[in-house]
C-alpha cells in the first residue's frame, strides 16, 4: 500500500510530507488522521509532530479539554489499514467516566492502573529494559 491507495478520502489538510483526514469511524468529535505521504521514520515522526501541536492548539482553543496521540502498529495492536497513520483524538470532559490510564485501555480492564488487579511478575519483561 501508499499514500495513494490508503482508504480515506476526507482530506483537512495537506504538505509536502503528510496528509491529514477525518477518520472514517471516529472515536470523538474531530477525531483526525496524519498520514505520511512516503512510509519513513523521518516523514511518520513528522505526523507526531503536526499531531502534537494540533491537539495543543485545540486545547489552547477550547475545542477540546485534552488529547490522545496514537498509533496502531500490526494486527495484533489492531492495525486494519497496513499503511502508517497517527491518529489524533480530541477528549472532553466526560467523554469516559475514568479517564485515567489513558491509552492503557487499548488492554481491557487494564488501563486503570490505580485498581489492583493480579498481575504476573514477567509481565514486563522487555528485550530492552
Amino acid at each position: 500500500m501508499n499514500i495513494d491507495t490508503v482508504p480515506w478520502t476526507d482530506i483537512v489538510a495537506e504538505t509536502k510530507d503528510y496528509v491529514v483526514y477525518r477518520d472514517g469511524f471516529p472515536v470523538t468529535k474531530g477525531h483526525m488522521l496524519f498520514v505520511p505521504k512516503e512510509e519513513t521514520w523521518q516523514k511518520l515522526s513528522k505526523c507526531y509532530s503536526a499531531a502534537y501541536a494540533w491537539g495543543w492548539n485545540w486545547v489552547e482553543k477550547g475545542y477540546c479539554d485534552a488529547y490522545n496521540i496514537g498509533q496502531n502498529v500490526g494486527e495484533e495492536a489492531g492495525q486494519t489499514v497496513m499503511y502508517p497513520h497517527v491518529h489524533l483524538i480530541p477528549r472532553r470532559k466526560g467523554d469516559m467516566k475514568d479517564p485515567r490510564g489513558g491509552v492503557r485501555h487499548v488492554i481491557p480492564n487494564k488501563g486503570n492502573y490505580k485498581i489492583k488487579t493480579e498481575r504476573k511478575t514477567d509481565e514486563h519483561e522487555c528485550p530492552t529494559c
